[in-house]
């Protein structure tokens, strides 16, 4: 498994592209709650871009409420204004890109509750994954090669354990922006690595153990390193 990752200014101009576009084809259409918007094919040809960068757009703008997707029946225009629509995506567009610290802060808080959740709710399942990734992630810190992305898989597969759909999804949503700035400064070049290896599976043995308190505990001590390396750049 592997995330693949564009570059970050690439990536938000597309991106920014593709809502501008949206926001203008519902206003041009006055479509309202309720309506449904193309489908991901035709906005892909409309806008010239892939149906992936058209999914990820829709999936931002589902993420802040605006829009609503329904498995085998469409996208559809949420329950809100166009007037509020209008204001909202404004304030999206103008949302500049989180610097490193706040993404350690946001990643941390945002940790310290799905770990609580996936030992509550894991399945035979998920920790099947998390155990994948830890071996994956071992064996590349043992060869000394980069394992930035197997680090976030298996954090990843916490989230996705937790149950929780919005955490899940936020988590994918950092994730790339993650893994630009945990390679730009060299985070992984500290010895945060090595030491993760002990601490990753400490965490996966209190989520096996279903033990919600002990998981908070041991991912706490996990991040304990990054932070203080975070407000030491």
């Amino acid at each position: 498994m592997k995330l693949d990752v564009l570059k970050k200014s690439e990536q938000h101009g597309v991106q920014k592209d593709i809502i501008i576009g949206i926001r203008d084809l519902i206003n041009l259409k006055n479509l309202e709650p309720g309506d449904k918007l193309p489908s991901e094919r035709m906005l892909s040809e409309r806008f010239e871009t892939s149906r992936g960068n058209i999914r990820e757009a829709i999936q931002q703008l589902e993420f802040y409420g605006l829009l609503k997707s329904i498995p085998q029946s469409g996208t559809f225009v949420a329950n809100i204004g166009v007037i509020a629509m209008n204001g909202m995506i404004e304030d999206i567009l103008g949302l500049e890109d989180p610097d490193f610290k706040s993404l350690v802060e946001t990643r941390i808080l945002l940790e310290l509750k799905t770990v609580r959740l996936a030992a509550l709710r894991r399945s035979k399942e998920d920790l099947d994954k998390m155990e994948a990734a830890l071996d994956a992630y071992r064996m590349k810190v043992e060869n000394g090669e980069d394992a930035v992305q197997e680090d976030l898989l298996f954090h990843l597969a916490i989230a996705k354990a937790s149950g929780n759909r919005t955490m899940n999804a936020f988590m994918l949503s950092i994730t790339p922006q993650i893994i630009v700035n945990f390679e730009t400064h060299h985070v992984c070049e500290k010895g945060i690595a090595k030491t993760a290896i002990q601490e990753h599976w400490e965490i996966l043995e209190a989520i096996k153990a279903q033990d919600p308190q002990l998981a908070k505990l041991k991912m706490k001590q996990h991040f304990s390193v990054l932070y203080q390396y975070c407000y030491n750049i």
